[in-house]
């Protein structure tokens, strides 16, 4: 569980940074193609939604969209889940 807390907690900040680094021209497309391998490398198959960032050119959308922070949230109530379900076996 600590884990996804401080994958959690990675996430926020990689979010902050994208609304902030990743709107400036030219360096948007490209911090959006590392987060989809750093969410890759995170959370598996799951992370590769980071790359419907790639599909805003001009980075002004994608920038108010903390996706890396939902996907850590959606990894973690699945995570939970698996747990729950875990347990009652």
């Amino acid at each position: 569980m600590r884990s996804d807390v401080a994958k959690l907690l990675f996430a926020i900040v990689l979010d902050i940074l994208d609304f902030t680094i990743g709107r400036l021209t030219g360096l948007g497309t490209v911090v959006d193609i590392i987060f989809a391998g750093v969410a890759y490398l995170l959370w598996g198959r799951s992370g590769l939604i980071q790359l419907w960032e790639v599909l805003d050119p001009t980075d002004q959308l994608d920038g108010f969209v903390p996706t890396m922070t939902l996907i850590a949230l959606a990894n973690m109530r699945r995570n939970k889940k698996k747990v729950r379900l875990e347990k009652r076996t």
